[in-house]
């Protein structure tokens, strides 16, 4: 057959009605976390889509929710739940792309296709919690005990979705899978270029550290004499600073996006600091050179400044090569579609098809983000450009056919 010809008015329309559950007030701004109200009412919204669109809706055991098309098929899709202040196309887009492929491959004849939005993606529990769980990286178990920031155990709030849990979704019937994503980062978008073939996904180190000092008063303790816990901190981050500098190359990130400290009072000095750091290249050994500066330096800083020191766990994925056969089959689709106006790319986000990757061939798809800007109200994403990304996966999926 032919390319499969998506419905692209269709397609923008079911876009925009997912947006509207859980929309932000604030531009085009979602708030949809994990197992939320609003995460459980757009599953069940994409449940009845699937369902007109002639798959199977079913929902594993962490809330995944899976559109199955009869016999072995392609696996397309992404998640919908977003960040505490997302976007409304992380994740979405993916999803509501393999919706429109798979409905408009049915009705052409064309070969079979899937569905999945994966659930909590975004980490509110963990680092990609439901495809964690589905390709065997972390076990129900595990996956069931984990709390968020607010101290929610995952297993109280995945009871919110009460008796809709418990299919079984064999990987075995599935041939492939491939995740379509704003690109998140400003590559695409400067350079003019309408789509991105990922090569490979970073790996990441996420832990938490903690130095404790000596809380006292703000205005009798001179600073000679202060244990202040964020002066800790604070000289952890420019140390370790100029330690990565040998290590890292000009891909390599690293982050400290949370910080508590106690007990957060203007007329206090902080007796306490609690951070995270992350860190993500797509070299494993120079993640764990990182590891090893990052917890030498922490040690180094609590040492001088007379601090308690904890490390807490670390979590992280380790950095995975996309299949070389389904990459290139999307190369062949972007090309066929926007003639030199495509690339090979890294992905600096964290995706399901990472753990997907290790159950079957996988691949990626991205289109450009406006900016660069993502986990944000602002998120946002050229209309023309978002059809653009349907029509390549259509062509991929057609080739596969």
């Amino acid at each position: 057959m032919g390319v499969i010809e998506v419905d692209v008015a269709r397609f923008l329309q079911d876009l925009h009605a997912l947006r509207a559950i859980g929309a932000a007030g604030v531009g085009k701004g979602v708030v949809r976390p994990a197992y939320s109200k609003a995460d459980i009412a757009a599953r069940d919204w994409l449940a009845v889509r699937m369902r007109d669109a002639g798959l199977a809706p079913v929902f594993d055991d962490m809330g995944s929710l899976f559109g199955l098309a009869s016999g072995r098929s392609v696996l397309l899709g992404s998640h919908t739940d977003t960040q505490p202040e997302g976007g409304w196309l992380d994740g979405a887009l993916g999803v509501i792309a393999a919706l429109e492929v798979a409905r408009a491959s049915r009705e052409a004849g064309g070969p079979p296709v899937s569905v999945v939005s994966f659930q909590d993606e975004e980490g509110r529990f963990g680092v990609t919690t439901g495809s964690a769980v589905w390709s065997g990286v972390l076990s129900a178990m595990q996956a069931a005990q984990l709390q968020d920031k607010d101290g929610v155990i995952l297993d109280a709030a995945r009871a919110a979705m009460g008796a809709r849990l418990g299919a079984r979704v064999y990987p075995a019937r599935f041939s492939a899978f491939v995740e379509m994503h704003i690109e998140q980062g400003p590559v695409l978008d400067q350079a003019g270029e309408k789509i991105g073939v990922v090569e490979a996904i970073v790996g990441i180190r996420d832990m938490t550290i903690s130095f404790t000092g000596q809380q006292n008063h703000a205005g009798t303790t001179p600073m000679a004499l202060r244990r202040d816990a964020f002066q800790a901190l604070s000289a952890f981050n420019s140390v370790i600073n100029d330690r990565f500098r040998n290590i890292v190359t000009p891909d390599t990130v690293w982050t400290i996006g949370f910080v508590e400290l106690h007990p957060g009072a203007h007329s206090i000095v902080p007796g306490r600091v609690r951070f995270s750091m992350q860190w993500r290249d797509g070299d494993a050994e120079r993640l764990a050179r990182m590891e090893a500066v990052i917890r030498e330096t922490a040690e180094e800083i609590a040492s001088e400044m007379g601090m308690a020191l904890e490390l807490g766990d670390m979590l992280g994925i380790e950095p995975v090569a996309m299949d070389a056969e389904l990459r290139n089959v999307l190369a062949v689709a972007a090309e066929g579609e926007v003639p030199g106006k495509w690339r090979h790319m890294p992905s600096g986000a964290l995706h399901d098809a990472s753990n997907v990757a290790g159950l079957m061939p996988a691949a990626m798809l991205f289109v450009p983000s406006i900016g660069g800007i993502s986990h944000a109200f602002d998120e946002d994403t050229d209309e023309a450009d978002l059809v653009t990304g349907l029509q390549v996966l259509a062509r991929a999926v057609s080739a596969l056919g």
